[in-house]
């Protein structure tokens, strides 16, 4: 089934209904229908590759992009517009379009064009006549929907390889854990070129018929304003957001009573912001968890089923299994090894790599995660640390997350980031990076202190270093690939 087709139907069938709010305008449903039809009709006089790159801020306009895309049969390539110049030539040369959607109040902010063929502007679009018509172009379930580029927290951003079968069922998947009703709003705060910006927050509500409010950037103090204003009944953030949401001076609980989903993904969110949100706005933050190679989500974690630090049981049709690291054996319950899963959902690989394709895999058809993970007996997922990110210390296995866990319960420290560095004797030693809070003096013996009382010995950073701002992608994930040069620079000078 063709991911555009029920968004086509489910507006036609209901033209009138506001289906999009953003920071310029609303939208309903027909218009951003007739949209879509006068940016088609540019796409096939301009257009001649089989990707069309779509680099736009959150708001109506991506949809619209997007929609136009899938209408006239190409492969929709969402464009970080956070990314270097050198990046977005790198992932624009990789899908081999000839042309971007984009808007010149973006580039403008950006600084640079991309290097295309055809540059198509929103802003430059007329669209008060009448788009000439056609039938939109349909698809199969195994035909290529979206090239979805990852982050690159780990080298070159891979193109991760959805269908529309992928999409369709994820969004399927949803529905049947979540039963969203349509009374249901959603507030759309996450990047739309991120899986689960696009996915979640543009995606479901256009299919299933909900009203959604997008806000291209996350500002605490406008995002209280809109709960105040529209009154949703769905936020999807990150740490970070509701980190910051705490320091929203005027916001109260009142602000927060309409909310029924308050879902956290991305990383795993840190206790001291869960217990803070909790106690200022009466809330329960669940977390959910997906990867863009899975459409993107697998797990989520519904209010009546919370546990600490679980993301929650995995949707329907989605089989999850626990696996040795060292021997591939599966692991029973409780026990942790890495986390491996399959289902309808799972991408076929990365565009044009195939022995990252290979490897993604296991020879019996499993998508490996490169997450650590356990499973309790019910079902329930506990992600613990990425593979590639472990620590072995002296012969022991060290996962970054633990460690940042306790560094910020410290109440000076706002974040932290955990990496590895070499060390002759014990061959790795932990090194933290920390951004304080505001008017807090940086005490670096005192936070090691605080680790020893907190942590095994050997879990305590050697070095603890302060960064004004911690390095992070658009979605708010700390970059510790950033941190990796920094951490063997000290050690180094050190040495």
């Amino acid at each position: 089934m063709s991911v555009h087709w029920p968004i086509l139907k489910r507006c036609l069938a209901s033209p009138r209904r506001v289906a999009i709010v953003d920071d310029n305008r609303a939208y309903r449903a027909v218009e951003l229908v007739v949209a879509a039809f006068h940016v088609a009709n540019l796409l096939q006089s301009r257009c001649r590759t089989e990707t069309v790159g779509v680099m736009l801020p959150s708001g109506g306009a991506f949809p619209i992009a997007a929609l136009a895309g899938w209408m006239t049969g190409k492969v929709v390539v969402p464009l970080n517009f956070l990314l270097k110049a050198d990046e977005l030539r790198y992932v624009i040369g990789n899908c081999g379009t000839d042309t971007v959607i984009s808007a010149r109040p973006l580039l403008d902010f950006m600084g640079y064009e991309p290097r295309v063929e055809n540059l198509l502007l929103m802003d430059a679009v007329d669209f008060r006549s009448a788009p000439e018509p056609f039938w939109p172009a349909s698809a199969r379930d195994e035909d290529l929907a979206a090239l979805m580029y990852t982050s690159g927290t780990s080298g070159r951003p891979k193109g991760v390889m959805l269908t529309h079968g992928n999409l369709g069922v994820n969004l399927a998947q949803i529905e049947a854990h979540v039963h969203f009703t349509r009374e249901d709003t959603l507030l759309g705060v996450l990047p739309q070129f991120h899986s689960f910006g696009l996915t979640v927050l543009t995606l479901l509500p256009l299919t299933l018929g909900l009203k959604v409010v997008y806000s291209a950037r996350f500002v605490p103090g406008r995002i209280v304003k809109l709960l105040r204003e529209h009154r949703p009944t769905v936020f999807i953030g990150i740490p970070s957001m509701y980190n910051a949401l705490l320091y929203a001076k005027d916001a109260g609980p009142e602000d927060f009573a309409s909310l029924r989903y308050v879902v956290s993904g991305s990383e795993p969110l840190p206790d001291a912001v869960f217990r803070a949100f909790r106690e200022r706005f009466g809330v329960t933050i669940h977390e959910g968890f997906g990867m863009t190679e899975t459409g993107p989500v697998t797990n989520w974690c519904r209010p009546n089923e919370w546990r600490a630090h679980s993301v929650g049981p995995a949707v329907p049709w989605v089989e999850q299994r626990i696996v040795d690291i060292n021997t591939g054996r599966v692991l029973g319950a409780g026990r942790e090894g890495e986390l491996q899963m399959r289902g309808p959902n799972m991408t076929g690989g990365y565009y044009r790599l195939g022995g990252e394709t290979a490897a993604l895999f296991t020879p019996d058809g499993w998508l490996r995660s490169g997450d650590m993970a356990r499973l309790d007996e019910d079902g329930h997922l506990y992600i613990t640390g990425r593979i590639k990110e472990m620590l072995i210390v002296g012969g022991e296995n060290v996962f970054p997350r633990e460690i940042e866990e306790a560094i910020e319960r410290n109440p000076a420290v706002k974040a932290s980031g955990v990496v590895g560095a070499p060390d002759p004797m014990r061959g790795e030693v932990p090194v933290a990076f920390v951004e304080l809070h505001e008017g807090q003096p940086f005490d670096e013996p005192a936070i090691k202190q605080w680790c020893r009382q907190h942590l095994a010995g050997y879990k305590v950073p050697d070095r603890v270093v302060r960064l004004d701002q911690l390095p992070r992608n658009a979605t708010g994930k700390i970059m510790r690939r950033q941190l990796k040069p920094l951490a063997a620079e000290g050690a180094g000078a050190r040495a």
